[in-house]
């Protein structure tokens, strides 16, 4: 790489300054307070018998306070008499495993002792549809319980909208239907998802024994703002408007046509896609068309958790060596072999370090001022309290009501090896 090395050795980074972001902050105080309050709403735990198996769903979502909300519900089943259980809820995340599935949550601190309840895992599902009908599966362990909970946030989708998007319904629907239901649903495409979603997940709360489903909402802090239990009869119509209310609470980078945008860590963790496309507004299906808010975007590494799933990564200009080094196909490829979508999967252009991966994203830029380059640096697109700008943003950032420029601009700091010194 001695060559690209030369190529870009002229290339100067601006310094940056540390920015704080203003969103608005509603917050839940006593999360746990609020699950007891809303789960002993009249038509929930009422229902529940004692000795009756209850089967509590999980996803691979990051979502805070989760095992604190899976916690209370077990605890509220346990004085209930009743012997719940959580069940793996994530379409074909994990490599489409059991094993795999139960190492996502424990990657996101789901575990047995934390939860204070087993984990019983499978990729067998039921069909519920009638013959000849369009086949709606669901987990077959779920099944054989008494009773399901579902547990979910609601937020935006990455990457299709519609009533119901990331939800309650789509853990039914793509969540407890495994890797054939995720299949399934992603056949036609993602321009009718949202219809599939609720056609599916109305077939299965008419012909399983879901109890109901806790919704959980997050600020643009992702901290827990609001928890709503919702009985089966409740949840299809009760989710439009808690989505639209999601919506209200969505962080934003304010800035926009940045020349370039630098991802410290992208991770199924922090996005389903890796790297939230509603943040970076670039996305993996013409449905939602990308706009020119980053001309650039260069990816630094992957989170810890995401366990070399690089999905997302196609949506980035740049990367880093040992961001691919770390890439576990096994462990990404079958995200898009259900969904159907190639870009989330391809790799952008692999340099040497953290060095040349920005030089390159700034070296590739159209009609761009090299004096004045607009760069913007985030840890990830869930964390954005906090960022870096270049002095090129600055002038707006002091102007803008929502932002409050913090110091002085300062030259990023590399190590030997080309890496920024965190």
């Amino acid at each position: 790489m001695k060559e690209i090395e030369q190529l870009l050795s002229d290339i100067i980074i601006p310094p940056l300054v540390r920015v704080r972001q203003q969103f608005p902050r509603a917050i839940l105080n006593d999360v746990a307070a609020a699950v007891r309050n809303e789960l002993n709403k009249p038509g929930l735990l009422d229902r529940v018998r004692p000795g009756e198996s209850v089967a509590v769903t999980a996803g691979s979502r990051g979502i805070a306070n989760l095992a604190l909300i899976l916690r209370e519900i077990a605890g509220l089943l346990k004085q209930a008499g009743a012997s719940p259980f959580i069940v793996p809820a994530m379409g074909s995340h994990g490599g489409a495993t059991a094993d795999g599935q139960i190492d996502v949550l424990a990657g996101l601190g789901i575990t047995p002792e934390s939860v204070g309840m087993p984990i019983r895992a499978s990729m067998e599902v039921v069909d519920l549809a009638d013959a000849g009908e369009q086949p709606a599966y669901f987990d077959q362990t779920a099944f054989a319980a008494d009773h399901v909970i579902v547990v979910g946030r609601i937020k935006p989708h990455t990457s299709f909208r519609g009533a119901y998007e990331s939800g309650i319904a789509k853990m039914i629907t793509i969540g407890l239907g495994k890797q054939r239901g995720a299949d399934l649903c992603h056949q036609l495409g993602l321009a009718r998802m949202s219809e599939r979603i609720e056609k599916i997940a109305r077939i299965a709360i008419e012909k399983t024994n879901i109890l109901g489903g806790v919704a959980i909402l997050e600020n643009a802090y992702d901290e827990t703002c609001r928890i709503v239990a919702l009985s089966a009869g409740e949840i299809l119509a009760a989710e439009p408007s808690l989505l639209a209310e999601s919506k209200s609470f969505m962080p934003q980078v304010f800035l926009n046509h940045s020349d370039v945008l630098i991802v410290d860590e992208i991770g199924k963790n922090i996005s389903g896609t890796g790297m939230d496309p509603n943040i970076i507004e670039r996305y993996t299906t013409p449905l939602l068309p990308d706009t020119d808010k980053f001309q650039r975007i260069a990816v630094l590494g992957l989170s810890r958790e995401t366990k070399g799933n690089f999905y997302g990564l196609g949506l980035a200009d740049t990367c880093t060596r040992r961001l691919y080094e770390k890439i576990n196909f096994a462990e990404t490829y079958p995200n898009s072999l259900t969904s159907r979508v190639i870009r989330s999967v391809t790799i952008p252009m692999v340099l040497d370090n953290d060095r040349q991966a920005i030089q390159a994203a700034i070296q590739t830029c159209v009609n761009l001022d090299p004096r004045n380059v607009r760069m913007i640096r985030i840890k990830n697109t869930l964390q954005l309290e906090e960022i870096w700008i270049s002095p090129a943003l600055m002038a707006e950032a002091i102007h803008h009501p929502n932002l409050e420029v913090m110091g002085e601009p300062a030259p990023l700091l590399f190590d030997q090896d080309g890496n920024i010194v965190k």
